[in-house]
């Protein structure tokens, strides 16, 4: 019987690789980076080895305005090389969609601000393949804002539409305001 087909003829989640848990060390920290005073509207990751399978970044940031904030690699600013989508729910409604691409890059968490105080929001991407030099490179993401009484959660997907190109520089930026002090950044490699 083929590995892929369970007892009953199904398919297997982890035959697709969508459930297959990674073992704690199997994560290597790469960088991380915390946001001083006066804040920073650009946080950049350089350099980065090309000996992981895949990359994840866990960030959690705060914003003193509304603001969105994206996600680009390799110093791509163009707009048509990143597609969004994403859900979204606050509790009392949800909605999915895709984000117009009005930045240059892959939008993400749909704000970080809000324009409301406290704030803070958190993501954990997964930059899928991305040393692949023969297809383009896909972006899962997990995110959360909490807006001190309100706030959402949503599941955002994205891709980069250079399949020439492995990522060597992942650069998050805001469009508007600034990451607030004691943001923080953190890049981890994953073993194949």
């Amino acid at each position: 019987m083929s590995p892929i087909l369970g007892a009953r003829g199904g398919l297997s989640a982890s035959a697709f690789g969508l459930f297959t848990a990674q073992a704690a060390n199997s994560y290597e920290s790469i960088a991380t980076t915390t946001v001083g005073s006066g804040g920073s509207s650009v946080i950049t990751f350089s350099s980065i080895p090309s000996t992981y399978k895949h990359l994840q970044i866990r960030c959690m940031s705060r914003s003193a305005a509304l603001c969105f904030a994206y996600l680009a690699f390799n110093s791509d600013t163009t707009n048509a090389n990143y597609r969004t989508h994403y859900l979204l729910g606050d509790g009392a409604s949800a909605s999915a969609g895709a984000y117009s691409q009005i930045y240059p890059g892959m939008i993400y968490g749909g704000a970080v601000g809000f324009g409301q105080s406290p704030n803070i929001s958190a993501q954990i991407f997964d930059i899928l393949d991305y040393t692949s030099t023969n297809k383009n490179k896909t972006i899962r993401l997990l995110n959360g804002l909490d807006t001190n009484g309100g706030g959402a959660v949503g599941l955002d997907s994205g891709v980069w539409l250079n399949s020439g190109s492995a990522v060597s520089t992942i650069t998050l930026s805001t469009n508007t305001s600034s990451f607030s002090q004691y943001s923080s950044f953190a890049l981890y490699g994953i073993k194949g």
